[in-house]
């Protein structure tokens, strides 16, 4: 009766966990159809017209209007809550602690990162990341050191709309979305997606593994608006008009991150602190 229970139990676990990542990829799939109908609007160039197709990339924004409007919502939000908070933060914790969280962060995203590196058949790149989340997860103390970076394992990042990107899928129209700020269509699926690749989404009932997602994703916005301060406010100041300054931004850093350029972790936040 025991194994019974045990296997009804496992049963309904699995059916649970299977509907929730149906739910992430019905989701994604909804998000892919609507940029289709809202970007259909813009007509793309001609292929072989490289000019054409980079001033496309940059002003592919049908619904301007809308977007500037969250991009001020976000600024709000980040003048009133996030900067203070992250300018509290950065001044009350010691750096060391600082890095000890960064790194932590970073350690938990290693299951996402191989999962995408496999999906863009990065195989060194995986064989690093898994590297990476053995060593550190032992030898630093739960990720918190990344004693990896030292013994010639360094970090890179990857993430589905990335892996989107390899398989050949366009960006689609430019989006900025409240408390997300930039997030093109197959950047929001692939945030979406991503939670599928998350064993904590699995390991944690469906209620606490919510909570805990919330509390990673608010401790990595902090930490991230706390390392961009200077630069945000020194090109707030320098630009005429700072969401075409931070539309073009992100796109850049994007189509740096996809072809696994240097420096292309740089914090994806610096387009825009929300």
């Amino acid at each position: 009766m025991a194994q019974t229970g045990e296997k009804d139990q496992a049963i309904v676990v699995y059916r649970r966990e299977r509907t929730r990542f149906g739910r992430l990829i019905a989701a994604g799939m909804t998000i892919l159809l609507l940029a289709g109908v809202v970007g259909g609007c813009a007509k793309r160039p001609p292929a072989d017209d490289s000019e054409a197709i980079v001033e496309f990339q940059k002003r592919n924004d049908p619904i301007e209007p809308l977007n500037r409007y969250f991009f001020e919502v976000n600024r709000f939000l980040d003048y009133m809550f996030l900067k203070p908070v992250a300018t509290i933060y950065r001044s009350l914790t010691p750096d060391p602690v600082q890095r000890g969280l960064r790194n932590f962060l970073n350690n938990l995203r290693s299951p996402v990162i191989l999962a995408n590196d496999l999906l863009q058949g990065e195989w060194d790149r995986a064989e690093i990341t898994a590297a990476r989340f053995i060593t550190n997860t032992i030898a630093g103390v739960g990720g918190f050191y990344d004693y990896a970076s030292h013994i010639g394992y360094p970090r890179h990042d990857e993430d589905f709309g990335q892996t989107l990107a390899v398989w050949g899928l366009d960006e689609g129209p430019y989006l900025v979305l409240p408390l997300l700020g930039p997030k093109p269509p197959r950047d929001l699926v692939g945030l979406i997606v991503d939670q599928g690749f998350d064993p904590l989404t699995y390991v944690l009932p469906a209620n606490d593994a919510e909570y805990v997602g919330y509390g990673i994703m608010g401790a990595d916005i902090v930490d991230s608006r706390a390392r961009n301060i200077e630069a945000f406010d020194d090109l707030e100041a320098s630009s005429i008009d700072l969401y075409a300054t931070l539309r073009n931004l992100y796109r850049q850093q994007r189509a740096a991150a996809i072809e696994n350029k240097d420096n292309s972790e740089a914090d994806m936040r610096f387009a825009d602190p929300l």
